[in-house]
């Protein structure tokens, strides 16, 4: 009898020991199952313009990116006040860039003359005036980057007027349409105050609310897509388009 109560109480322990494991490995591949199902999710999310990367790399990474999503706000901020004092005082002021730069030249020589001439009397040293040069590799750099977009930019506007492509035309008559209005409107500096504030505002607010503004993006997409289709299907689909470049070969 006590070798049959032994054997019953040990059997009991072992099944203790195997429903744990058992349920320590269900509860194992439910999370497993539920981080492939919320990974599986992730994947699916739709993101503004097939954006794979977060927004600090679309952005270049580095410190222009720190610079727009303010993660230092210390500099972020003194560099928003910069531009509005700026903008304040071209535009609001009417202080032309010109005698803002004449003047300020003037004060600084007057400054510096001053300095020179008077720290001979007070027995200090003269100011130590820095000898400002223009690097050769800086300047050949930023020659060679303008050039190539500028070329770029031609190729665009060639490929463009061969009318091979009715969308990209479209996009770029709309665009130009657009700054048009807007040089219209306002002048050159208050429209890039504007471009500015833009970059300086709309990725932090998109990294803060990108669920919802995706979503968002997700149904303005699918509503665009149906109306082209329609303006597609009546209107473009019936202009002759320009020769190909295989009937120009043959």
């Amino acid at each position: 009898m006590a070798e049959h109560k032994e054997e019953s109480v040990m059997d009991k322990i072992t099944e203790k020991f195997h429903g744990g494991s058992s349920s320590s490995s269900s509860s194992s591949d439910d999370d497993e199952r539920k981080s492939g199902s919320s990974s599986s999710v992730k994947a699916k999310i739709y993101r503004l313009f097939g954006r794979e990367k977060p927004v600090h790399s679309v952005l270049g990474g580095g410190k222009p990116a720190d610079l727009f999503l303010w993660r230092n706000k210390k500099i972020s901020g003194g560099v928003l006040a910069g531009a509005t004092a700026i903008w304040l005082l071209f535009e609001v002021l009417e202080y032309h860039l010109l005698t803002l730069l004449c003047h300020g030249f003037i004060l600084t020589l007057g400054i510096l003359f001053l300095w020179s001439n008077a720290s001979a009397f007070v027995n200090k040293c003269p100011p130590n005036i820095p000898e400002v040069k223009i690097p050769e590799d800086l300047a050949v750099n930023v020659a060679r980057s303008l050039r190539y977009e500028i070329n770029r930019g031609f190729a665009s506007l060639r490929a463009i007027g061969q009318g091979r492509d009715l969308k990209k035309f479209l996009i770029v008559v709309a665009g130009l349409w657009i700054l048009s209005f807007l040089g219209s409107c306002c002048n050159f500096l208050t429209l890039f105050y504007i471009v500015f504030m833009v970059l300086y505002t709309v990725p932090v607010l998109y990294e803060k609310y990108e669920d919802k503004i995706d979503a968002f993006g997700e149904k303005a997409m699918v509503e665009l897509k149906k109306y082209y289709a329609i303006f597609d299907e009546k209107c473009l689909s019936k202009i002759p388009k320009g020769p190909s470049k295989d009937k120009k070969q043959h």
